[in-house]
Formats: C-alpha cells, sequence, structure tokens
C-alpha cells in the first residue's frame, strides 16, 4: 500500500505529462485493484482521479469506463469438469462499501467535468449486464444506476428509460402463462418431495426443521429464472419510487410530480406501444396510488391519446384497455372519478355513433373503428367491476344514473361493439345490464354467434378450425400481478374479482322488479357474496380462450359463459 501511495503522489504531481500520447500507462493505472485496499490508498487514488481529469479530459472516457465497470460484483472464475464458468462473487462482504467508493469516485469526476453525464450515458448502457446474468449481477447494477440520478438528475429520464427498456425486455419474455405453468410445476415438484419425506422420515422435529429450511426460502423465489429476475428488479423500482417521493415519511408534492413526468414520459415512449406487457406498466399504477391527482392526471393522459385521431389506431385502443383497467383495479380511484370518466367515455361513444352510423362506413369493422370498439370494452369492463359501488347506498338514483349512459344505443348501433369485445367481458356485461334491466343483449348475442364463421387452416397435422375471440388483439394492462415479492406492494391497492357464488349466478339470470326499492336490494346489490360450497368463478380478462382450466387463473379467473334464459 505505501508503495502505491508513492506512486500515485508522484503520478498527481505530474499529471500535465500524462498526454494521449501515454494513453497506455494511464490505462494501467486505471487497471490498479484500489477499491479493495485500505482507505489511504482509495483516498489517494481519488485524488488522482481528480487530477487526472482536471488536466487531461482526454482521459475521462477511460476513467468513467472503469468506475461503471465496477458497479458490479466482481467476478470469480469456478472451475467445474475442465471448464471455466464465470459469474459474480456473491459473498463479498465490502461491496456496499465499494459501491459508495464508485459513486465517491463518480461524483469527484462530475465536480470536475461538468460535461461528465453526456459522456457517461452511453457508457452506463453499454455496461447494462445481459438479462441472463445472475440475479445479483443485475440487482446491484440497477441499483448502482438508480443511486447515479440521485446526484446526477439531468440523467433521470435516460437512466429510467434505460432500465424500463430492460425490464420490458425480461417482461415480455416471460408471458404469464409460463410463469402460472412454472410456479404449478414447482409446487407440484414440492409436494411429490414433501410426501417422499413424511415417508422416510417420521420424525416431528426433522419435519419441522426441513419445512422451515427447504420450503420457506422458495416462498419468496418465483419458480421462472427470468421472472425471478424482474421480480427483484421491480421491487427495487417501487422502492426507489417510494424514497423519490417521500422525504421524512410524509409525501412531496414537487418532488413526485418531478418524477410523474418523466414517468409518464417512459410510459409513452416504451410502455403504451408495447402489446401485452404484464407487470412492468405497474410503476404507473403505484405512482398514481399516492394521491388522487396523479391518477387523474394520468387518466386525462390516456383520454387525450384515446381522443385524439392524429394518434395510430393501435395507440387510441391501448389507451382505450389502460382507462378500462385502471378505472377497474385501482382500489384508490373513488366512484365520484370513475362516473366523470364513464360520462366522458360514453358521450364520446354517442357521438362517434351520431357521425358514423348513417355514412358509408357503417358496419361492423375493427380496421375501420378499432378505438371505439377498445372505448367499448374499456365501458364495459369497467362497468363490470364498479356496478355494485354504483348502485350502492340509494338504487334508485344509481340506476337512473346507468339508464342516462343509454346503453342500449351503443350496443344496438350498426357497429356492433358485441360482436367485437372479448366474450367473457360481452356475456358478464349482458347478465349485469339484463338483472338491472339496462340493456338485452341476448338476442344480439345470438345473432352474432349465428354469423360467426370458423376459420379452417390447412397443416401438416391436418385442417384446424380457428375461431377469432378476440378480433380486437386487446388485452388489460392490470391484470393480477403475479411476482412475489413485488406484489406486496400493489396488493393493497388493488381490486381483485370477487368470485360469483351460483346462488349470485341465478340472481343474475332474474331480473329485478321495476320501482325496486332499496329495501329490495338482494345480495348480489350489496356486493356480498353468499358462503357457497359450489364456488363458479367467473371474470373478464384478456386471455381468449373459454376452455381455461380454473387452477391456471390467479386473481383473475377462469371464464364463464352465463346463459341467457330461452
Amino acid at each position: 500500500d505505501a508503495q502505491i501511495i508513492n506512486w500515485l503522489h508522484e503520478f498527481r504531481a505530474s499529471v500535465a505529462y500524462l498526454t494521449k500520447e501515454l494513453e497506455q500507462l494511464v490505462n494501467v493505472l486505471l487497471k490498479l485493484p484500489w477499491l479493495r485496499r485500505s482507505r489511504e490508498v482509495v483516498e489517494e487514488y481519488l485524488g488522482f482521479l481528480g487530477n487526472l481529469v482536471s488536466a487531461q479530459t482526454v482521459h475521462l472516457r477511460p476513467c468513467l469506463r472503469m468506475i461503471v465497470s465496477q458497479f458490479v460484483p466482481p467476478r470469480i472464475t469456478i472451475r467445474e469438469d475442465d471448464v471455466d464458468i464465470s459469474d459474480s462473487d456473491d459473498d463479498d462482504e465490502n461491496i456496499s462499501e465499494n459501491f459508495d467508493t464508485c459513486h465517491r469516485a463518480l461524483q469527484t469526476v462530475a465536480r470536475y467535468v461538468p460535461s461528465t453525464p453526456q459522456f457517461i450515458m452511453p457508457i452506463l448502457v453499454e455496461f447494462f449486464p445481459f438479462i441472463n446474468k445472475s440475479e445479483r449481477t443485475l440487482e446491484c447494477y440497477v441499483h448502482n444506476l438508480l443511486r447515479v440520478t440521485v446526484y446526477l438528475p439531468t440523467l433521470r429520464l435516460q437512466i429510467l428509460e434505460l432500465i424500463i427498456e430492460k425490464l420490458l425486455k425480461l417482461d415480455v419474455s416471460t408471458p404469464q402463462q409460463d410463469i402460472e405453468d412454472a410456479e404449478e410445476t414447482a409446487n407440484n415438484c414440492a409436494s411429490e418431495e414433501k410426501s417422499t419425506e413424511e415417508g422416510l422420515f417420521d420424525m416431528e422435529e426433522d419435519e419441522d426443521r426441513k419445512g422451515n429450511k427447504v420450503v420457506s426460502p422458495s416462498i419468496e423465489r418465483m419458480a421462472h429464472p427470468l421472472a425471478e429476475r424482474l421480480d427483484i428488479l421491480m421491487t427495487i423500482l417501487f422502492s426507489y419510487i417510494k424514497d423519490v417521493c417521500h422525504v421524512d415519511g410524509k409525501l412531496d408534492i414537487s418532488n413526485t410530480k418531478d418524477l410523474y413526468r418523466d414517468l409518464v414520459s417512459v410510459f409513452d415512449k416504451l410502455i403504451l406501444p408495447t402489446h401485452a406487457s404484464c407487470h412492468v406498466q405497474y410503476f404507473m399504477f403505484y405512482i398514481c396510488s399516492f394521491k388522487l391527482g396523479f391518477a387523474e392526471a394520468f387518466l386525462d393522459h390516456l383520454w387525450k391519446k384515446l381522443q385524439d385521431p392524429n394518434n395510430p389506431s393501435v395507440i387510441r385502443q391501448t389507451a382505450g384497455s389502460y382507462i378500462g383497467s385502471f378505472l377497474a383495479r385501482a382500489k384508490f380511484i373513488p366512484i365520484v372519478t370513475v362516473k366523470a370518466c364513464l360520462d366522458l367515455l360514453v358521450n364520446w361513444l354517442h357521438k362517434y355513433i351520431d357521425n358514423q352510423d348513417t355514412g358509408a362506413n357503417a358496419y361492423c369493422d375493427v380496421a375501420l373503428h378499432g378505438p371505439f370498439y377498445s372505448t367499448c370494452q374499456a365501458v364495459f369492463y369497467t362497468l363490470i367491476f364498479r356496478h355494485r359501488q354504483l348502485l350502492d347506498g340509494n338504487l334508485r338514483k344509481g340506476l337512473a344514473y346507468l339508464q342516462s349512459l343509454n346503453f342500449e344505443r351503443i350496443v344496438m348501433c350498426q357497429l356492433n361493439p358485441l360482436k367485437i369485445c372479448i366474450p367473457s367481458v360481452v356475456n358478464l356485461f349482458a347478465a349485469i345490464t339484463r338483472k338491472y334491466q339496462l340493456v338485452f343483449c341476448y338476442t344480439i348475442i345470438e345473432r352474432n354467434n349465428r354469423q360467426f364463421i370458423p376459420v379452417v387452416r390447412s397443416g401438416t397435422g391436418g385442417d384446424l378450425v380457428q375461431t377469432c375471440t378476440n378480433p380486437l388483439d386487446s388485452f388489460f394492462p392490470f391484470d393480477p400481478y403475479i411476482l412475489k415479492r413485488s406484489k406486496k406492494t400493489i396488493d393493497p391497492m388493488y381490486q381483485f374479482w370477487e368470485e360469483l357464488s351460483a346462488e349470485d349466478l341465478e340472481n343474475l339470470k332474474k331480473p329485478i322488479k321495476k320501482g325496486a326499492s332499496e329495501d329490495e336490494d338482494d345480495d348480489f346489490l350489496k356486493g356480498e357474496t353468499p358462503q357457497n360450497d359450489g364456488v363458479v368463478e367467473i371474470a373478464p380478462n384478456s386471455y381468449e380462450s373459454n376452455a381455461r382450466s380454473p387452477v391456471s387463473s390467479i386473481g383473475s379467473p377462469a371464464d364463464c359463459y352465463v346463459p341467457y334464459p330461452l
């Protein structure tokens, strides 16, 4: 250490001579393992870096690359069967201290060279670990990137964009069905192992020991390896959002507004054009939960996207999906806001029908009227989830409000939205509107079913008959969140679908009497689900098949057809 300090001291005194010609010498100095040495060496090295970049800015990039390369745990090489396997060293005790020192080094460089932010961003992109690297490597790098935004605030938007882009790649690489299948397989294996253990060891202590040691860590882990990485990184992102927005445990409106603007910008650029991502979009759900004003601003932002004819049709349709899913699933949105949004959406639908229902394009076509169908589906979906709250308290007033929306005109129009929307949504909407005698949809549904022409496709395995049950290719962005660690942040503010019992399904088929008073409310109206052994699960979700098994669906159960009375 004394020798290194002596050399660094000499180099500090002669930085004027370390020009471009001596680049090789500087590179050797930058490769010096200074982080794992004594405090004196670290301090001397930080001083040397400061002198070097202020005197010779030509060496700025190599210095920044050296610092950023330390944002992940050091690599170790393990030899297995004559093959060198290289990965991060997860057991380094001083790793946190080393990261602190790296950030000090970066702050020192930034203090001497104000243009550091524009030079460091391409380096941060270049050094981002591949998604198949160990969870620990990804976790450390993302954590350190977010730390950089604290002292280089001009980079925050670009860094958030970089992180969310990588998260999105992870998310679309792991469809929800794959995650559920992996969990199911892991659970089956665990139960098989447990039954084998119980057969081998009958002593209670041994079972307890095994239960505590083996089962509990696996409860937190995701069985799917990419889902595990995504879960860890989403937890870090949620923690970051919370830390930025809260000062001393209280919400700081100014900080939250700034972060909200950055996140909306990233949402528009990356999330909105991406089809069927499952989890990453929840960063908007989370920040909107802090204060109603942010949720309303987000809804307003989506509404402007939806109604603007200059936006591409696919973006308008996705905005419609986000509005419907957000209104249905966010517990923190009060019924007053839901009503205001329904008024906006339904008025827009009626104006659209006024303009289109008599012209040359007044026929059912997704390519022509995609945003209209997407908005219809958003309205139907919101009504399915929120109808109890809309009718709560004053049934007569609630029914008068729903009747004022004039669903009959929307359903009966030439554009025929019931033919295009997802069948599970249509069936539940039909059952609920029939119960409250708002509109009778079943004649139209039956007519649509008769017109449905299955598509026959010939392949090597023979002919395959397909019926397209999701012509809109729509999805519900806020379908149940299934990553185990990070879902703890989302669950308290999330509206899960309440299963309907067989009795409720019977009630759906019986229309309420005209002029029913509040005293005549049944269980379904009051939002109570009677305890019943024969529970039938029924919920709208973005999976188009009507034949999914109940076990494969979490929170948003399998679709079930509510038969209409003959």
